[in-house]
């Protein structure tokens, strides 16, 4: 039992990564941005779906092919396995708290 909004890390010179439960074929974790973003050459390329929430803050998240996602308060987006992508903005005055969902 916790709550996703307490117990910030104070930290914010990095993004921090908590593990919340794993399975053989899932895990879920909540991610804690400060102002974060991927490397410019930076390309995320997972073997696993994943889906993300966005519980405050907001993310953009940038796909090879140039889409660009705006994900505020609620919104989610499902990344499919091997779909590159990046992180290309998170708050920087407030913590962005995503809800990562990783499955086969």
């Amino acid at each position: 039992m916790g709550n996703f909004f307490t117990q910030l890390p104070g930290d914010h010179s990095r993004e921090h990564f908590q593990s919340l439960l794993e399975g053989k074929s899932c895990r879920v974790e909540r991610i804690i941005s400060y102002g974060q973003s991927s490397p410019e050459t930076g390309w995320y390329d997972q073997d696993e779906h994943e889906w993300v929430l966005v519980l405050s803050g907001y993310g953009v998240i940038e796909m090879e092919n140039g889409e660009r996602h705006h994900l505020g308060k609620g919104d989610n987006l499902l990344i499919r396995a091997n779909q590159r992508h990046r992180v290309v903005e998170t708050a920087a005055d407030e913590a962005t708290i995503w809800l990562a969902v990783f499955f086969q």
